[in-house]
C-alpha cells in the first residue's frame, strides 16, 4: 500500500479525541502517519495529544492557534490545509471529531487511489451502533448520514474523504471563507476537475449526540452557510415548498381536511422513505423522533438559507463575538 497520511484538525474535543486518534491509529495497514491541528483547545485536548504523541511517533501533533474563529473565518478549513501541507504522504484521508473508524476504513477508502483509479475517493457516514442518541437516528437522513454502514452513499462529507494532495493543491484547498459547507465547497471544485470513486464500505461511525434542539441548530448553521455559499438551491426551494403546502393545507381546515391528509402523507414519505427497513430496529421513540424532525426540516432549511442570503461572513459565534 502506497503510503497515506490521515488528518483531522479539532478543538476543544478533550470527550472525543481518544477515540477517533485511537481508532485512526489502528487501521489496518496503518497510515503513515496521522497529522492532528489543534486549533488552540483549553479543555485538556492539546494535553492529551502532547502526551499521545511522545507514545506514538506516527502521531503528529500541530497547535495552531490560527486555526481559530478568532482569527480566522474558516478555522476548520484552514486546519485541514495546515495539516495537509505538513502532511507527508501523496495520498490525503480526512477524519472528523465525532467519529471513530473501524480498522479497515483507511485500506477501503483509498482504495480506488492507490489503484490509480482516481484521484478523489467519497465513504460517506453512517451512525455509530454502539454510541447514538434517538436524534442522531431522526435527524440522520437530513445530514446525509446513513443507519447501515454496508448502504450506498455518495455524501461528500470530509469525514471520510480521500484525495491526492496534487489534487488539493490545484483546487487551492479547503476554502478558508466559510465557517460551514467548506466540504461542500471543496466536493464541487474536486468534481469540477474529476470524478470522485464512491466507496461504500469505509463509513464514518458518527455520535454527534444531538438533542432535537441541537440537531436543528446545526442544521440551520448549515443551511445559513449555503445561502452565504449561494449553493443547494434546488434543496432551498423544494423545503420553501413543503412550507408552502403546510400553510395552505392549515388555512383549509374549515373547508376540508384533504390537503391536511395529503401533508401527512407527504410529510411521512420524506421521514421514512430513505431507510424504512432499518428504522424500525431503533424502535417506537426513533419512528416519532423521525416524524417530528422531518416535519421541522422544510422550516429550519427555507427559513435559514434565506437568511444566510443576507447574513455576512463569518457566522457570528462564541469564539467571535
Amino acid at each position: 500500500m502506497q503510503p497515506v497520511s490521515i488528518i483531522a484538525t479539532v478543538l476543544n474535543e478533550h470527550q472525543d479525541i481518544a477515540s477517533l486518534v485511537e481508532s485512526l491509529l489502528a487501521q489496518h495497514p496503518p497510515a503513515a502517519e496521522v497529522v492532528v491541528v489543534d486549533g488552540g483547545s483549553t479543555d485538556g485536548t492539546w494535553e492529551w495529544l502532547a502526551s499521545a504523541q511522545s507514545s506514538d511517533a506516527r502521531l503528529v501533533a500541530i497547535r495552531d492557534a490560527s486555526c481559530n474563529l478568532k482569527r480566522s473565518a474558516g478555522p476548520i478549513s484552514r486546519g485541514r490545509n495546515v495539516a495537509i501541507a505538513a502532511a507527508k504522504s501523496a495520498i490525503i484521508a480526512c477524519a472528523d471529531a465525532g467519529c471513530a473508524y473501524a480498522p479497515d476504513w483507511l485500506a477501503n477508502l483509498t482504495a480506488p487511489i492507490v489503484a490509480g483509479r482516481a484521484e478523489y475517493a467519497l465513504g460517506g457516514t453512517c451512525v455509530d451502533a454502539n454510541d447514538h442518541t434517538v436524534w442522531d437516528v431522526a435527524a440522520a437522513p437530513f445530514f446525509s448520514v446513513k443507519l447501515a454502514s454496508h448502504e450506498p452513499t455518495k455524501s461528500c462529507t470530509a469525514r471520510s474523504m480521500a484525495f491526492t494532495k496534487a489534487l488539493w493543491q490545484r483546487i487551492s484547498g479547503f476554502p478558508e471563507t466559510v465557517f460551514f459547507g467548506e466540504d461542500t465547497l471543496f466536493d464541487l471544485a474536486a468534481r469540477a476537475r474529476t470524478s470522485p470513486a464512491f466507496v461504500h464500505n469505509a463509513k464514518a461511525m458518527y455520535h454527534p449526540h444531538y438533542t432535537f434542539r441541537s440537531a436543528c441548530r446545526q442544521l440551520a448553521l448549515y443551511s445559513v452557510s449555503d445561502g452565504q455559499s449561494r449553493v443547494r438551491w434546488p434543496r432551498l426551494f423544494r423545503n420553501a415548498a413543503r412550507c408552502l403546502l403546510e400553510v395552505l393545507a392549515t388555512l383549509s381546515l374549515g373547508w376540508t381536511l384533504v390537503p391536511l391528509f395529503v401533508v401527512l402523507a407527504l410529510e411521512s414519505w420524506y421521514a421514512f422513505h430513505r431507510d424504512q427497513q432499518y428504522l424500525p430496529q431503533f424502535g417506537p421513540k426513533a419512528l416519532v423522533a423521525r416524524f417530528a424532525f422531518s416535519v421541522a426540516v422544510p422550516w429550519v432549511v427555507a427559513v435559514n438559507h434565506l437568511r444566510g442570503l443576507f447574513t455576512p461572513m463569518p457566522l457570528p459565534n462564541r469564539q467571535n463575538t
